[in-house]
């Protein structure tokens, strides 16, 4: 005798389960057809998408940093706004928008460590300039670019400082992609008085003292050869002072 069930299992359908090992061959074979037409059309296959190279990254960087630069300079206005900073353009101003940068996290890492001071570079007038020959002074290595709206505004205290400090201290401006023939003429609009070096195609150099994920870097390397502080993003006259002053 049939036990009783409920009216819903007595009038419910049998569920049925699909044919798993059918589905699958059903698939593989959709797939292969397609593949097939697709070669038949000449389909091509989806690029794998490459990394940007240095050289594009930079000028990506460089767009953004003269946009900032044409709006820092530009005559007549009085003030400017850059990541809720006003600037006028004046020493005052940058040093206003350099007490907000604190630097990237990664610049702590290269404290302590000794600076890669192997390398020789050419400076704006061709001669070599060994990084090792400076050893027994306190050096700043300040990677800069002509492009660069808040590079410049840095200048001007480096070259004070270069001036107030000269027994004791070198700065060293790496231009890291500027062609050899636009320095010269920026050196001399910005009165430059300490070694401009030619970065462009130095990216061992750059590896060295980085990562550098933009400009301006400066790197502070102690009587000894360490490195005593990385800061990167624009750094205001007092705290290029107070560094090197640590260091003297």
């Amino acid at each position: 005798m049939t036990p009783d069930k409920p009216d819903d299992e007595l009038h419910a359908p049998p569920a049925v389960q699909p044919p798993q090992d059918d589905a699958d061959e059903s698939a593989r074979k959709f797939l292969a057809s397609h593949d097939a037409v697709a070669d038949e059309a000449g389909v091509p296959e989806p690029a794998t998408p490459q990394r940007p190279s240095r050289k594009a990254a930079w000028l990506a960087m460089g767009a953004v940093a003269l946009a900032l630069g044409l709006i820092w300079l530009a005559p007549g206005v009085n003030n400017r706004a850059s990541n809720g900073i006003t600037v006028t353009g004046t020493t005052s101003s940058a040093d206003e928008a350099a007490a907000a940068n604190q630097g990237e996290p990664d610049d702590a890492v290269a404290e302590g460590k000794p600076a890669p001071l192997q390398y020789t570079l050419k400076d704006m007038n061709g001669v070599d300039v060994k990084l090792a020959s400076f050893k027994g002074k306190v050096i700043v290595l300040n990677f800069w670019a002509t492009w660069c709206g808040p590079c410049r505004a840095e200048i001007p205290s480096l070259v004070a400082l270069q001036k107030q400090y000269s027994k004791d201290l070198v700065v060293l401006g790496v231009s890291v992609d500027d062609p050899i023939e636009k320095l010269k003429p920026y050196a001399s609009e910005m009165k430059m008085n300490y070694p401009v070096l030619v970065g462009n195609g130095r990216e061992d150099v750059q590896d060295a003292y980085g990562p550098l994920w933009g400009i301006p870097v400066s790197v502070f390397i102690d009587r000894n050869g360490k490195i005593a502080k990385k800061h990167s993003g624009i750094a205001s006259h007092e705290q290029f002072e107070q560094e090197i002053k640590s260091l003297l």
